[in-house]
């Protein structure tokens, strides 16, 4: 199996909305099987960016916040987006600082990641920050931030009872989970 090809084909493709942040395009197809279908995707103008701050003490930080796409109230790990064009890190930097006030000396990119690959191309980075210190926070116009510090065990365990269900959220914890149980933290 050769996995560069592509089994898809393209008929033809039809961008249906467009915004800042997203494009949505339809495609008319000859999927793998050789029969006609339709595909859509949605094209992120952003990555997404995670950051798991952990302390002296091995706590971490906590972002709540209503999602809209969800209609829910969620606690995740301190979260944003990157223009593409943009160096991860920088963006991290300044999302860590943006929700929580926090700035780090030591930073390390732990994880990439595709998110929901099915219907999106949005790239996911993932950082460990450490040596911290407190300054003050900036959120955007549209958040309004919950922030908490809490044990890292105890998001572990939320991550593991299905309490936190944010992906980035959960890709993260495990990997600073592996990473302790390794003896690299």
């Amino acid at each position: 199996m050769d996995e560069q090809h592509n089994p898809w084909q393209i008929i033809d493709e039809q961008k249906i909305y467009d915004n800042n942040w997203i494009t949505v395009t339809h495609f008319d197809v000859i999927n793998p099987s050789g029969n006609k279908g339709i595909y859509g995707k949605v094209h992120m103008k952003n990555a997404a960016i995670g950051i798991v701050p952990l302390d002296e003490e091995m706590n971490t930080y906590l972002v709540g916040q209503y999602r809209f796409a969800l209609n829910e109230y969620t606690w995740e790990i301190p979260e944003g987006g990157a223009p593409l064009d943009d160096e991860p890190l920088a963006s991290a930097q300044r999302e860590l600082l943006e929700e929580t006030g926090l700035k780090a000396q030591q930073w390390e990119r732990i994880q990439e990641m595709s998110l929901s690959n099915s219907v999106t191309d949005e790239k996911c980075f993932i950082f460990l920050a450490r040596e911290l210190s407190q300054h003050a926070s900036a959120p955007e116009e549209t958040e309004e931030l919950a922030v908490k510090k809490i044990p890292f065990e105890e998001v572990y365990n939320m991550v593991h009872n299905g309490t936190i269900t944010d992906a980035v959220t959960v890709a993260a914890v495990l990997k600073i989970k592996v990473m302790m149980l390794q003896g690299k933290l």
